[in-house]
């Protein structure tokens, strides 16, 4: 299986693509941060591949994308990791943050799936699209809005390839609370939050229940992606989700 995954620098993304390399698949890895790929691609094994990647950049990431289906002989699947956060109250949130947001959560989805698509056409292929409880399970949470807004969007267009492109499968993967792995793979979200504002937020989110109180083991989330790709596009799979398990309620006294 010839993978693409974008975002595979740090956290959940380069978790993914480290764990396909190790299963097997040959995967290119793009993200901006260059030297972290190496890296990863070094621990994904023989066949993998890095490629520098900003998706904010139309060209350049045109580019990642065909460097990538010439280094792997084409593109079977494609992971679409990469997102950033917003942490804010939703009235403080300016145009400069919103474009943000949405060149990477949104628009960058976009670009990559039509730049990866004469490839995807080839092989009857499958893009997967890490998305969010926050826009799907939950309501948008208290300080992170913004984000929600975003991820609600990335959902719709999902849903609009679907329906231009029917013989591709286009997965939603909700991603509930995981912290990744250790060093360049941890979860890197909440990176340059005001943490007074977040130490504010927090019991909101505790006392509405938006957490499960776990966290799950990115190794599940790894086998769910794999076999959502390995389903190929004849299996109609529009959505999944990889939750952690409540922790179990202590004994009756």
């Amino acid at each position: 299986m010839k993978t693409v995954v974008v975002g595979a620098s740090s956290g959940l993304g380069r978790c993914i693509g480290v764990g396909l390399g190790r299963g097997g698949a040959e995967v290119a890895l793009l993200a901006r941060r260059h030297d972290r790929l190496v890296d990863a691609a070094k621990e994904a094994g023989a066949g993998t591949v890095a490629i520098a990647c900003d998706v904010t950049d139309e060209p350049a990431c045109r580019a990642a994308i065909d460097e990538a289906a010439a280094a792997l002989g084409g593109i079977d699947a494609v992971v679409y990791a990469t997102g950033v956060g917003q942490l804010g109250r939703i009235e403080e949130v300016d145009q400069d943050a919103w474009r943000r947001l949405f060149d990477t959560n949104v628009f960058g989805a976009s670009i990559v799936t039509s730049a990866a698509l004469p490839h995807l056409r080839a092989s009857q292929g499958r893009v997967a699209y890490l998305t969010s409880t926050s826009s799907h399970i939950t309501p948008p949470w208290p300080g992170l809005g913004a984000y929600a807004v975003s991820k609600a969007a990335l959902n719709k267009l999902i849903e609009a390839w679907r329906a231009e492109h029917p013989a591709i499968g286009f997965t939603q993967v909700i991603v509930g609370e995981c912290g990744g792995g250790e060093g360049d793979a941890r979860v890197e979200f909440n990176e340059g939050w005001d943490m007074e504002l977040a130490t504010e937020f927090a019991p909101v989110w505790m006392a509405r229940e938006y957490f499960s109180g776990s966290l799950m083991d990115v190794e599940e989330l790894v086998k769910v992606v794999e076999s959502v790709l390995r389903c190929g596009a004849s299996a109609n799979i529009p959505t999944v989700a990889v939750l952690p398990r409540p922790p179990s309620p202590s004994p009756a006294t």
